[in-house]
C-alpha cells in the first residue's frame, strides 16, 4: 500500500511540475459584431483595400481575441501566456499538465492542444521524463567574402527586365519573418531603404519589444537580398518596395512556440496591408522530441505554422518559404511550414541553374510537388552583419530573392489577385510541363509571366469592381472600360432574391439601407459578361 501511495504521488507531483506547450481554443468571440460594424479597429484601410480588391470578404477570424478570456487564462494559476493568435482563436500557453487540463473547467474554453500530441490521446501516458537535446537550426547558412555583384540571381530570374520597366516593388509591402535584423539601422548596404522611409516598422515577438535590430543576423542578411542596394555590387530584388521586419524565430532554442509567433506576426502583417510574407524558417526537430514531426505530419494540415500560412493566403497574402537544407541529410525532405497547400515553397540552385544539393525535396507527405519554383541559393549575394558585400548559401536566400522579384512582379500588374500571382509564376518556370520533386515547376521567368498576364488581362473579360466591402449602407460598382450599364441582383444565405438595382454608369451608389447586416451574395450582369461575389453589410 506504501508503494503504490508513493508512486502515486511521484506521478501527481510529474503531472504537476513538468512544464508543456499547448494551445488553448476558445468557444466563440463574443464582440465580433462591433468589429464587424468597425473593421477599422481590427484590420487598416490598406488591408481593408487589400481585401476588395481581391474580393475577399470579411469573416470570424480577422475579430481579435476576446479580452476577458485571454485576461481569464493569465489569472489561472501556473499558465503563462506565450502568445496568441485570432485566426485560430486561440493561446499558446506553458504550464504542468494538470494545470493545462484545468482550463477546460472554464466555459469559455473549447479545447486544449498539447504540442506533445501524445498527451492529446485518451490514454495517454500520465507523466513521462523529458530528455532535452539540442538540435540544429535550420537557419544555418554558409557564409564566405565576394566581391562582385548580384546580377545572376536576379537576371536568372529575369527579375532585371522587370527593373528595366520601373517595376522594383514600388507600393507593395513586404514582411519578412526571420531571427533578427542587427545593424539594418546602420549598414550602407539599408541606406537607401532608410533615406526613402522604406522601413515601416516590426516587431520582436521573441522578446516582446519592438527592439528589431536586434538578435540573429540571419534576417539582416536575408532582408539585404531584397532590400539591399550597394551600386555595382549588391542590388536586391525589390529594392524599392516597403518592409516590415518580424522577428519570431529563437536561435537560443527551438520550440513549437515559434510557430505561434509566427502566426502572430503573419496577422499583424494582414492587419497592415503586407501583400507579400517571406520566411526562411523551418521546424521539423524540436529540443523536446516529444514535439518533433514526423515526414508523415508534412501534409499541410497538421503543424500550426502551415495552417497559418493558409490562413494568411485566405486574407489575400502571397507566402513565400524556403523549402529547407536538408536535402544532403537523412531526412532530405521538406520541413513545415514549406508542406502548407498555398504557399510558394522555394527551393536553391546554384549559379548555371543546376539543383543545389543542400536545397530540401518533396513531395509533401500527400504527394504535392514540393518545392514550387527554384531561384539562387547557393553563393547568393548579400550584405553580412557589417555590411560587406559577401556570398551565403542555403534556400534562406533563394526564398527572399524569388520573394522581391514576387513583389516586383506584383507591381506591374496590380489588378491581380494573390493566386493569379502565384499561379502566373508558376506557369512561367522552365520545368512547368514536367515538374519534379527536387526541382519543383522549376525556375521562373518573370518577363514571360508579365507577358502572359498581359495577354490574359487583355483578352479576358474586364471585371467588375465592388466596394467597400464590409460596406455601411452605400455600395460602388465601378465598370471596365466597354461597359455603360448593368443590373446588380443581391441574394441573402438561402438564396432568396432581396434587391435588385439598374446601373446606369460607372461607380453610382447602391443604396443598401434597407438590408439587414449579414452576408450577401451579388450577381452583375451586363451583356455577356456575369460577375458573382459576396459582400458584409454593417
Amino acid at each position: 500500500m506504501n508503494k503504490l501511495f508513493l508512486i502515486a504521488f511521484l506521478l501527481t507531483g510529474l503531472l504537476g511540475f513538468s512544464q508543456e506547450d499547448a494551445w488553448v481554443y476558445f468557444t466563440d468571440k463574443p464582440n465580433a459584431q462591433f468589429y464587424f460594424d468597425n473593421p477599422l479597429e481590427m484590420l487598416s484601410q490598406r488591408a481593408l483595400d487589400r481585401r476588395t480588391n481581391q474580393n475577399i470578404a470579411l469573416d470570424l477570424k480577422d475579430v481579435p481575441i476576446h479580452q476577458p478570456y485571454v485576461d481569464g487564462i493569465i489569472a489561472a494559476n501556473g499558465i503563462t501566456v506565450k502568445a496568441k493568435s485570432k485566426w485560430f482563436n486561440a493561446l499558446h500557453i506553458r504550464g504542468s499538465i494538470a494545470a493545462i487540463q484545468s482550463l477546460t473547467d472554464l466555459a469559455f474554453v473549447d479545447h486544449i492542444q498539447f504540442a506533445d500530441r501524445s498527451l492529446n490521446s485518451a490514454n495517454r501516458m500520465i507523466a513521462k521524463k523529458k530528455v532535452l537535446s539540442k538540435v540544429n537550426k535550420t537557419l544555418d547558412v554558409n557564409t564566405t567574402f565576394a566581391y562582385g555583384n548580384s546580377g545572376n540571381q536576379i537576371q536568372m530570374l529575369n527579375a532585371h527586365l522587370l527593373h528595366q520597366q520601373n517595376f522594383t516593388g514600388g507600393g507593395k509591402i513586404i514582411a519578412v519573418l526571420d531571427a533578427g535584423f542587427p545593424n539594418v539601422d546602420t549598414a550602407a548596404p539599408f541606406q537607401r531603404l532608410h533615406d526613402n522611409n522604406l522601413i515601416l516598422g516590426g516587431y520582436n515577438f521573441v522578446d516582446g519589444d519592438t527592439n528589431f535590430y536586434s538578435r540573429g543576423a540571419h534576417g539582416t542578411m536575408v532582408l539585404s537580398t531584397m532590400g539591399g542596394y550597394v551600386p555595382n555590387q549588391l542590388v536586391g530584388t525589390a529594392p524599392d518596395a516597403q518592409y516590415y521586419l518580424f522577428i519570431t524565430e529563437d536561435t537560443g532554442a527551438e520550440n513549437p512556440v515559434e510557430e505561434s509567433y509566427w502566426v502572430e506576426a503573419a496577422e499583424l502583417a494582414d492587419s497592415l496591408g503586407v501583400d507579400v510574407i517571406t520566411t526562411s524558417l523551418g521546424y521539423f526537430q524540436y529540443d523536446d522530441p516529444s514535439y518533433n514531426y514526423t515526414y508523415d505530419d508534412m501534409n499541410g494540415s497538421t503543424s500550426f505554422i502551415s495552417k497559418g500560412a493558409d490562413v494568411a493566403f485566405s486574407r489575400g497574402m502571397i507566402c513565400v518559404v524556403s523549402a529547407g537544407n536538408s536535402g544532403a541529410g537523412p531526412n532530405p525532405n521538406i520541413a513545415v511550414p514549406a508542406d502548407a497547400f498555398n504557399v510558394l515553397t522555394v527551393g536553391a540552385v546554384k549559379s548555371d541553374r543546376t539543383y543545389a544539393a543542400f536545397s530540401s525535396i518533396g513531395p509533401s507527405f500527400d504527394v504535392r510537388i514540393k518545392p514550387d519554383v527554384m531561384a539562387q541559393g547557393e553563393s547568393a549575394v548579400l550584405s553580412n552583419l557589417s555590411g560587406t558585400i559577401a556570398t551565403g548559401s542555403g534556400t534562406s536566400f533563394s526564398c527572399p530573392i524569388l520573394a522581391g522579384a514576387i513583389a516586383s512582379f506584383w507591381q506591374a500588374i496590380p489588378w491581380a489577385s494573390n493566386s493569379q500571382i502565384t499561379d502566373f509564376v508558376k506557369q512561367s518556370a522552365d520545368g512547368f510541363s514536367s515538374p519534379s520533386y527536387q526541382y519543383g515547376y522549376g525556375i521562373p521567368d518573370f518577363q514571360l509571366a508579365l507577358d502572359t498576364a498581359l495577354a490574359v488581362n487583355n483578352t479576358a473579360k474586364a471585371q467588375f469592381l465592388v466596394y467597400p466591402n464590409p460596406v455601411h449602407d452605400k455600395l460602388f460598382v465601378s465598370f471596365p472600360n466597354n461597359l455603360e450599364q448593368a443590373s446588380v441582383s443581391f441574394y441573402n444565405a438561402l438564396g432568396q432574391l432581396v434587391l435588385e438595382k439598374n446601373v446606369e454608369y460607372s461607380n453610382a451608389a447602391i443604396s443598401l439601407e434597407a438590408l439587414n447586416s449579414g452576408i450577401y451574395f451579388y450577381k452583375i450582369k451586363s451583356n455577356s459578361l456575369v460577375q458573382s461575389g459576396k459582400i458584409i453589410k454593417n
